[in-house]
This record gives structure tokens, sequence and C-alpha cells, in this order.
């Protein structure tokens, strides 16, 4: 029994002080997760911006379409990369679309790009 002066929390007003800390902290971690998804998918959906890049760089090097592996390595994962190589408005540049997809065939990025004619062979 409190004493006249003597000023504390009721057992009652620490229970949902704690009720109300667990509930925001719950939201809290809730929210955490959706970031940290968030910035997962940003990194997965730039390594695979980068290998449909390599791809491009590849084929504007000089490299048969032929030659060029279906599956690269990027950041740890294995990366399904497809290329369709067709005409463009000018005879002299060829047209291609590189999507880049991950190990479960979902497409992550795709990238369009110009080859000069005389580096690829159709």
């Amino acid at each position: 029994m409190m004493r006249p002066g003597e000023q504390g929390f009721t057992l009652i007003e620490a229970l949902v002080a704690l009720a109300i800390l667990a509930i925001a902290s719950a939201g809290l971690i809730r929210a955490l997760e959706g970031s940290i998804d968030a910035a997962r998918g940003l990194e997965r959906r730039a390594g695979a911006q980068w290998v449909a890049e390599n791809r491009l760089a590849e084929l504007q090097l000089g490299e048969k379409a032929i030659d060029l592996h279906p599956i690269e390595p990027m950041l740890g994962e294995a990366w399904h990369v497809g290329q369709e190589i067709g005409a463009s408005d000018d005879p002299d540049v060829r047209q291609v679309m590189v999507s880049v997809s991950d190990a479960k065939g979902a497409r992550m990025a795709s990238l369009r790009g110009f080859l000069d004619a005389g580096t690829v062979s159709r």
C-alpha cells in the first residue's frame, strides 16, 4: 500500500507500458524486414543489369552469339542470359535485346542495344 507522498507505477501501468512497447517493437521489426527485402531485391536487379551490360559489351566487341554462355555468374548467383538479334531500320545496324533471369526463371533485367552489322553473324 502506498503512503501519502509516495509515487510510482502500479503493476497494471507497468504491464500496459510493456504491451505498448511490444506492439511498437513488432511494427518496427516488420518495417525493418521490408526494408532489408527491398535492398536485397535492388542488389539482385543491379547484378542482373550488370550481367546484361556485360553481355551487350561482349557482343559489341564482336563475340559470336553462339560462343557466349547462357549462364553467367555474378554476385554469387547463376544468371540465365538470352539475347535476340534482329534487324533495325538501318541495314548496317542490328538491334539486340538482352534479357537476364534468375535461377527460378523470373526476368530481372532487360537491355536493348545496337550493334554494327559486321560484328554479328545471323
